[in-house]
């Protein structure tokens, strides 16, 4: 408990000088767009806050924050697509899983939790959908909506297993993984500002450059092989491997959700522009990272 305390005081310090130097360079520099950073910024606020609540009172807590930040995502993400009355349903049964999902974790039943979503779910959820419903548009709502699902609701719930699996460590592997994570799409985001060039995919997100993922790649590698002794049961080798591998999922997971939505969102920018500030933006690299990093973590330690 004092170590964890330790180190939510040393990341809340941490965070006050970053969002000071955002907030000074912002308007020393009002010629580039920082508006990507100070959304970031206001998400870790948010985590602070729960990792906060976690570590002073117990993981339930932490649980419930998560499952109420994957209902927010799953509900951003589907007001993006163009619906009809036949998919409304569906999208009803869809929240149902939510809490389900989540309740797989409370108990630490591992073996539904994994399987839940991915084969009964997806098996069951077109049901709601071909009864009476027609067939027109089914693939197209049915598919958007497991995809949807899959990254909102399985992805983040890895997040709140962490604590479950194993309670002696969990808290900390997750604020390894979140800093890591937030850190990575950061150094992205400026590298690509200041000197990216070379545009990954300009037609969906014009700061996933090539410098940025470089830049990000190295940094996150960096961190990780220094906190980890602090934050996690790691050994060297994975104090390296670790940073590498949320920079790499971290960069599939912003880029997919950024081609995600610019798909479901063509010929509506004015919508796109808003879901910028949205959930869905902010944590997006997460959906990738916390599954990849639970199920590596898992494989090779006893204590997952």
């Amino acid at each position: 408990m004092n170590r964890s305390l330790f180190t939510l005081v040393l990341i809340f310090a941490a965070l006050s000088v970053i969002h000071l130097l955002y907030l000074a360079v912002s308007r020393l520099q009002k010629d580039k767009d920082y508006t990507g950073i100070g959304f970031r910024i206001k998400t870790w606020w948010g985590m602070v806050f729960i990792f906060c609540l976690a570590t002073l009172s117990n993981s339930v807590v932490s649980l419930l924050s998560l499952m109420v930040l994957a209902f927010f995502a799953l509900k951003e993400y589907f007001s993006m697509i163009r619906t009809r009355k036949a998919d409304r349903r569906l999208f009803l049964w869809a929240y149902l899983s939510i809490p389900l999902q989540f309740y797989w974790v409370y108990i630490e039943w591992y073996g539904m939790f994994i399987v839940f979503i991915p084969v009964y779910v997806f098996l069951l959820l077109p049901l709601p959908r071909l009864i009476n419903k027609g067939t027109l548009g089914f693939l197209r709502s049915v598919s958007a909506t497991q995809w949807g699902l899959m990254l909102m609701v399985f992805g983040l719930s890895h997040l709140a297993y962490f604590q479950f699996a194993s309670p002696e460590y969990g808290a900390g592997l997750v604020l390894f993984l979140v800093v890591l994570t937030q850190l990575n799409d950061a150094v992205h985001y400026l590298a690509s500002i200041y000197f990216g060039k070379h545009k990954i995919v300009p037609t969906s997100n014009p700061y996933l450059t090539w410098e940025g993922f470089s830049c990000a790649f190295v940094v996150t590698t960096a961190v990780s092989y220094l906190i980890y002794p602090h934050l996690t049961p790691l050994n060297p080798a994975f104090g390296y491997l670790s940073g590498m591998l949320i920079s790499l999922s971290g960069f599939f997971g912003s880029l997919t959700v950024s081609v995600l939505k610019r798909d479901l969102l063509i010929g509506d920018d004015d919508k796109f522009a808003a879901l910028k500030k949205s959930y869905l933006s902010r944590i997006d690299s997460l959906t990738y990272t916390a599954p990849v990093f639970f199920h590596v973590i898992r494989y090779f330690f006893d204590f997952m």
